[in-house]
């Protein structure tokens, strides 16, 4: 009795003629007539001598008069399971791949050590690699299972419109993102609308997108943009705190998109980080490592960090597909013209005597270290380097808190207030924040106010046409005061992304507007080295 149990065997009807049976002879073994049928079996001994593949041997099979239609779909899919690659999402939260296939040198061409699972005998990735492990099995022509579906899948609901018009630079911004695969890293000052090409490039693309933003005030920002330059309002949600709208467009933060990455992982196939200079934190890095999306973008003003972990970025990103300077667009037109005005004052006579016995102190403690290298003993317990990180401490404190410093402060900004000038003061510390709204009656906006309180201080300003608003490092991103024209930076860092920020809250274009921003800096103490780092690694 014939049986077709046996996935390789194929009947043919009709008798053939000699070239028709020899040519199956070249990809089968002859077992007989059977039941009125002549049968053959697959000989793959024989079909890797001629170097077929499986498309050869399904061709050569339907050019057979006669043959049984039915078996020869049986062997279609037994050679199609022979070559399957499922790929799915783990409950671990990794892309996994599994097969009878030998995968190992497949894998191995990514030039990256893929983990393999013994026990559910798989291999087992990071979830950015998801798209180029499915495009590298596609291109050995192996029949891929893509479970996770984003790269062929993930359009929105209904197409969606861009209603706004585009600068030249944001057009090349957008096509420069278009050519390098729909991924990369976008640098561009603040004001000069990355915010409006990110919405272009939702349009373009027409796939779900999650968009990963710095702080709850972010996302407003961004669903107010996306309703006012698109026509996707409806299909747009915010996820995060108490709020938890899942939409083919959701905007959330970064510490959410954190807690929630599983949930994520599989409904976007396009990421957009927002102050993307974030990412390469350790936490905010297992975003972009563990989100499989194969189109991503990243904006920033200021991409470089000072611990260098920006080049982290790049593989995960795309790397840097457009950028330009305040500078450059300033002379284009496109942000307003600024002045860089950098003012040294002296200590008062005692604290000058305070400053320099700590300082000896400090040098006789440090015996040469970093501060950094201080900081890593002081976490093991070293005595000399704790007591140097206090003194450390304190010479700031005596910097900051300096009479000298707050009073010319002061008298900057009430010169500037008698010109009718719309002030931003920019701090590190709350304490000086709160010192300096105290001399000048200003408004003060610092992190440790809740929500709604930071937007109604926000607004006032707003509204304000001259006045002065202080404020930490919570005003470092997201301000968005077109008319503020003057800056008073009293206290920051050494980062020149920081400083780029900060100058950025005053370049929003007005007519006629002259932005100037003040530096405020000790003379002969570390905020002299700070702002020399500032301009070097700025370019400012």
């Amino acid at each position: 009795m014939y049986s077709r149990t046996r996935s390789l065997r194929f009947r043919v009807r009709s008798w053939l003629d000699k070239e028709d049976f020899h040519r199956l002879l070249e990809v089968s073994r002859y077992l007989g007539r059977i039941e009125g049928y002549s049968v053959f079996e697959l000989d793959f001994t024989k079909i890797k001598a001629l170097g077929f593949t499986e498309e050869d041997i399904i061709a050569v099979l339907h050019d057979i008069p006669g043959i049984v239609i039915d078996d020869v779909k049986v062997i279609e899919q037994y050679l199609k399971d022979r070559k399957k690659v499922i790929v799915y999402y783990g409950e671990d939260g990794w892309i996994r791949i599994r097969s009878k296939v030998y995968l190992k040198d497949i894998l191995s061409e990514l030039k990256v050590y893929f983990p393999y699972d013994r026990e559910k005998k798989e291999y087992k990735a990071p979830g950015h690699f998801y798209p180029s492990i499915v495009r590298k099995l596609r291109e050995k022509n192996l029949h891929v299972v893509d479970k996770i579906g984003l790269l062929d899948d993930g359009s929105l609901p209904r197409p969606i419109s861009f209603k706004g018009t585009l600068r030249p630079y944001q057009e090349k911004a957008l096509e420069a993102w278009k050519k390098s695969g729909y991924r990369g890293i976008i640098a561009l000052p603040t004001g000069a609308g990355k915010t409006i090409i990110a919405i272009a490039g939702l349009a373009e693309l027409q796939k779900r997108a999650l968009i990963v933003v710095y702080t709850k005030e972010h996302v407003k920002q961004w669903i107010d943009s996306i309703k006012k330059f698109s026509d996707a309002g409806a299909l747009v949600g915010a996820y995060y705190g108490d709020e938890k709208r899942l939409a083919p467009i959701t905007v959330t933060t970064y510490q959410t998109a954190y807690r929630k990455l599983r949930l994520f992982a599989t409904l976007f196939p396009l990421v957009i980080f927002d102050e993307a200079h974030h990412l390469p934190a350790e936490k905010f890095k297992a975003i972009s490592v563990g989100l499989p999306a194969p189109y991503r973008l990243g904006l920033s003003a200021t991409v470089e960090r000072e611990d260098g972990k920006h080049v982290e970025l790049f593989p995960l990103l795309g790397g840097i597909v457009y950028r330009t300077t305040p500078g450059e667009l300033t002379r284009l037109g496109y942000l307003a013209p600024y002045v860089v005005r950098r003012i040294k004052v002296d200590l008062l006579p005692a604290e000058k005597k305070e400053y320099e016995m700590y300082k000896r102190q400090f040098r006789l403690l440090s015996r040469g270290l970093s501060f950094n290298e201080l900081l890593a003993r002081a976490k093991k317990g070293d005595p000399e380097a704790i007591q140097a990180i206090r003194i450390h401490a304190k010479m700031r404190d005596i910097v900051q808190y300096s009479e000298a410093k707050l009073r010319k402060a002061e008298e900057i900004i009430r010169q500037e207030l008698k010109k009718g000038s719309k002030i931003i003061v920019f701090t590190q510390y709350k304490k000086q924040a709160e010192e300096i709204a105290r001399r000048v009656d200003g408004l003060l906006l610092h992190g440790g106010l809740d929500k709604r309180k930071r937007t109604r201080i926000l607004e006032t300003f707003k509204q304000l046409d001259r006045g002065v608003m202080v404020v930490t490092t919570v005003g470092d991103e997201g301000l968005d005061i077109p008319d503020a024209n003057v800056g008073v930076f009293v206290s920051g860092t050494g980062s020149p992304r920081q400083f780029i920020q900060r100058l950025g809250r005053l370049l929003r274009p007005k007519d006629g507007k002259q932005a100037v921003l003040y530096e405020i800096i000790v003379a002969g103490t570390s905020e002299e080295y700070q702002s020399r780092k500032r301009r070097r690694l700025g370019g400012l």
